[in-house]
């Protein structure tokens, strides 16, 4: 993989961040399956709220702190972002990703090899699921309550994605006086994250992530969980987690552009409500 050398600065930004996001968010669910360490769905979302955080303020001055392939290409729709890096970005956080996957691995391989012994799971089957969503995300589980069809979780992963772009445009843009100071926004980006993770996880473990997922999910199929590692056999891994959350940015996007800013540059910089 050849980097020109003047988006060398991006490239690491966007590895970076989004290895500290897939490390810290994989890691808490793998500490949740593995060790019984959190209960109930708003511990794991803060911890991937607080990983989404701290990449950012780690990241930001690298490369605008895009941690997301939806991000990126809504950016590109929105005219926010020139075409041209986003090969660069999108590389980026795929490396990021699975460099994430992989050190979640060497972290836990052990003991996920020892909680699948105890508990007789063999890993490659349907019921290594349990093990594999330490990496990537499923919208049908074994034993779930959940009844999620593949439309259903593309739209849920959309949804979520475009709630998502719609709080980054409205956090970041000088068009909305509402914002916090530039210095909060990450912390506010990953209380959304947090929020979205908590409406949308318990149908689809909520993804919202191309590469994310992809990358950790990469690093499950090579590590023996095979067929396993994905969600089912018929392109739900691509439609509901790749394409399904890029589709739901790009609207976003163009939602914000053509609709809300707009609407927003036509108010006073005071709240008037009488």
């Amino acid at each position: 993989m050849i980097i020109r050398m003047k988006y060398k600065k991006e490239f690491l930004g966007k590895s970076l961040g989004t290895f500290i996001l897939a490390l810290f968010g994989c890691g808490s669910v793998a500490t949740s399956v593995l060790f019984d360490a959190y209960h109930g769905i708003i511990q794991i979302a803060l911890a991937w709220g607080v990983g989404v955080t701290l990449a950012i303020y780690l990241t930001r001055h690298l490369s605008c702190a895009h941690l997301n392939p939806a991000v990126t290409v809504a950016m590109v729709a929105s005219r926010r972002m020139r075409p041209a890096k986003m090969t660069v970005y999108l590389l980026g956080q795929l490396f990021g990703a699975i460099s994430g996957g992989i050190a979640i691995y060497l972290l836990f391989g052990s003991s996920i090899a020892s909680f699948e012994h105890q508990h007789g799971i063999i890993r490659g089957t349907a019921n290594s699921i349990a093990t594999a969503r330490m990496f990537g995300e499923f919208y049908t589980t074994p034993g779930s309550a959940a009844v999620v069809s593949m439309p259903q979780a593309m739209a849920a992963e959309a949804f979520g994605t475009f709630l998502l772009l719609l709080m980054i445009f409205a956090l970041t843009e000088g068009c909305n006086v509402g914002r916090p100071d530039d210095a909060l926004a990450p912390l506010f980006i990953g209380l959304t994250v947090s929020s979205i993770i908590c409406l949308i996880a318990p149908l689809t473990q909520a993804g919202l992530n191309p590469a994310r997922d992809f990358g950790p999910r990469l690093i499950a199929w090579a590590a023996g969980w095979k067929d396993a590692a994905f969600p089912d056999n018929k392109g739900g891994f691509f439609f509901v987690y790749i394409l399904a959350p890029l589709i739901g940015g790009v609207i976003s996007s163009l939602f914000f552009v053509h609709i809300l800013e707009p609407s927003m540059k036509t108010q006073s910089d005071s709240c008037n409500c009488n």
